[in-house]
């Protein structure tokens, strides 16, 4: 996974993270609302966090749990072709470094 790919996810499940934060503490400032609708609102909200909350957490747990695999599935890959994984790398270092000497 790439530095840029990683950060994205990272900023988007703090954002996350932050929405639902903003959420609770809205729920608690209008704890003291009346109305019955106001009750249902708060009550939909509570009910939408708590699964947003769950599937921010397995979302978590896939992507840790895919991240390992290719990590494992690399290192094994290189293991068994240390020759080739070689040749890749400089292949790909020698494009990285034509583009970069484009600009």
């Amino acid at each position: 996974m790439t530095d840029a790919l990683q950060h994205t996810k990272d900023k988007l499940m703090d954002d996350l993270h932050q929405s639902i934060a903003d959420a609770e503490e809205m729920l608690k400032l209008t704890a003291n609302q009346a109305g019955e609708s106001t009750a249902q609102l708060r009550e939909r909200v509570r009910d939408r966090m708590s699964k947003a909350k769950v599937e921010l957490v397995h979302l978590q747990q896939a992507t840790v749990e895919k991240a390992k695999a290719a990590g494992h599935a690399t290192d094994v890959f290189v293991h068994e072709n240390p020759w080739k994984s070689i040749g890749i790398a400089a292949g790909m270092g020698l494009v990285v470094g034509l583009l970069i000497s484009r600009r």
